[in-house]
């Protein structure tokens, strides 16, 4: 009786064991690494920006309305980064013109060039988020961002995960308000189930689930 030969090229596995065993544990550490940290996942995250700048003073203690800033959150699907002129409107006449705190600012002025932001609420790329169909539908920016307002240092507040989302578009009521509040943190009603399912009805929203709403 014959015996069954391996062919010689198989010998070559053995050689790949370790560089497959080895590759395989370092992948598994920098999958679980970069997948479940803050900035993925986790509410709290707070990254150090290359600015300081203040919500908590500009939102809070002058009262800039987040559109003055956020300029496309009504039109468009993403939230406008104010570019370093719109900074430059009060911080080049005037007001604290020669701030240390700005001298990052003043330089990207100078030279045209954007500053660089570090991302805080930042949904994986095969989510898909409309700003504009959801404030111009009653979903104030304090649902998603929290008390921006009040924040010297912004955090992402909200895990932003599928199941957090799919809690709001099965009970959107619970976040509704009347547009002209859209942008305003500290606005409150005596009862939000009632006001939020009148709102429901006049803005005629439809409860959606459907997975093609947010993954197309």
């Amino acid at each position: 009786m014959s015996r069954f030969l391996f062919p010689k090229w198989t010998n070559k596995i053995k050689n790949l064991l370790l560089p497959l065993v080895v590759g395989g544990a370092v992948y598994m550490v920098v999958l679980v690494w970069l997948g479940a940290s803050p900035k993925t996942l986790v509410a709290g995250y707070s990254p150090v920006q290359p600015v300081p700048f203040s919500h908590a003073m500009h939102a809070g203690e002058l009262g800039l309305d987040c559109r003055y800033c956020h300029t496309t959150v009504e039109t468009a699907a993403y939230a406008a980064i104010p570019p370093t002129a719109t900074c430059m409107n009060c911080h080049e006449t005037g007001i604290k013109t020669t701030s240390p705190k700005l001298a990052k600012l003043r330089e990207a002025f100078a030279t045209e060039q954007p500053m660089r932001w570090e991302k805080i609420h930042d949904l994986p790329d095969y989510a898909y988020f409309n700003h504009a169909s959801h404030v111009t539908r009653g979903v104030g920016c304090k649902s998603c961002h929290g008390r921006i307002d009040q924040m010297e240092r912004v955090f992402q507040q909200e895990p932003l995960s599928m199941a957090w989302c799919l809690d709001c578009h099965r009970s959107p009521e619970k976040h509704l308000r009347p547009l002209d509040q859209i942008t305003n943190m500290a606005w409150a009603p005596e009862n939000q189930l009632e006001l939020g399912l009148q709102l429901k009805n006049e803005y005629g929203i439809k409860t959606s689930t459907d997975c093609s709403t947010c993954h197309r």
